[in-house]
């Protein structure tokens, strides 16, 4: 008897918790749906160009939990695919290309190319080894990509026009960009909600897991998480072009392997393998950033440790920690 009435006791604060870590993520997203709202009642520009910013880069967080946390494979390059998509776009504006239905299918497509030649060499390892090659690759189209003289080099390309969708959408509209940019978040969200609740995203779970349980049942384990990786490029890719619209220039340094360790802080303060963790540590963490940075000089100093704090007593991020769960 006793045990019968604990059962539910315990279901029913589980439920809690998932409630209430649910209904933060929905007051987030809520809250980043009236920034521009709140922008044009207040005056203050500069916060609807720093929401934008933090939008874009949730969008590759987003795409970096889907190989990292649910799939298990930590890539050390995944910035990588943000320069190729904002280059994608750069590249084209500079040959005068500046249709955004070329520029951004050819900043996707890139990205995945890119994730299917990395991810076909680089998940026949695994561990620290997978990292360093992820790593290898990113460092070696980051040089590639300084060697175009071309298109800025070191000193990057200022990009004169966003992308023209036609009078469809008016990307010089600060508003209608930022929209944009939250519309394609959710979308990513959604994208990754469907994917990880589905076989194919059971599967890579599972490879998560136990590789070789899931090669012994007699799933084909490397054609899956190929698939992954090229998924998550080519969200990140898109995001890319966003950026580098946003910003109306891109640089080597988007694509500098330090960005790939912030996108990978962002998912890890946020929760690894949850749903709206990348979302809640990219605006967690960018936020800090620009806070912290207005207070010191040494924004790190504080930064860092406040990281470290969540990482040892928060194993499931933030997320996981409104939720419940420490360990």
């Amino acid at each position: 008897m006793s045990a019968s009435l604990e059962r539910p006791s315990l279901d029913a604060a589980a439920d809690a918790r998932l409630t209430g870590g649910t209904a933060i993520a929905v007051a987030v997203i809520a809250a980043l749906a009236l920034v521009p709202v709140y922008t044009t009642l207040t005056g203050n520009a500069f916060l609807l160009t720093l929401f934008t910013r933090v939008l874009i880069l949730a969008i590759g967080a987003v795409s970096l939990n889907l190989i990292m946390g649910y799939g298990g494979m930590v890539s050390f390059g995944h910035a990588a695919y943000l320069g190729i998509g904002g280059y994608a776009v750069g590249i084209l504006a500079k040959e005068g290309i500046g249709s955004g239905f070329v520029q951004w299918p050819v900043a996707v497509a890139a990205s995945a190319l890119y994730a299917l030649v990395v991810g076909a060499l680089s998940l026949r390892t695994r561990g620290v080894y997978f990292i360093m090659i992820t790593l290898a690759f990113a460092q070696m189209i980051y040089y590639v990509v300084i060697g175009l003289d071309r298109y800025g080099g070191d000193d990057g390309l200022t990009i004169y026009r966003r992308s023209s969708f036609g009078g469809i959408l008016d990307l010089n509209n600060k508003t209608v960009f930022y929209y944009l940019c939250f519309a394609v978040l959710l979308a990513g969200i959604y994208l990754v909600a469907r994917i990880v609740n589905s076989r194919f995203g059971l599967v890579i779970q599972g490879t998560r897991a136990n590789e070789r349980r899931m090669q012994a049942i007699g799933f084909p384990t490397f054609r899956y998480k190929p698939a992954c990786f090229v998924i998550a490029g080519a969200l990140c890719g898109l995001a890319g072009a966003l950026l580098a619209n946003h910003a109306n220039f891109i640089s080597p340094a988007m694509m500098h392997w330090t960005r790939s360790g912030d996108l990978i802080v962002m998912v890890v303060l946020g929760g690894l393998g949850t749903l709206f963790g990348p979302l809640i540590g990219a605006v967690v963490f960018l936020l800090l950033e620009e806070g912290l940075s207005r207070l010191t000089e040494y924004p790190d100093l504080i930064l860092g440790p406040i990281l470290l704090l969540v990482a040892i007593y928060a194993h499931g991020g933030i997320e996981g920690l409104l939720r419940g769960r420490r360990g």
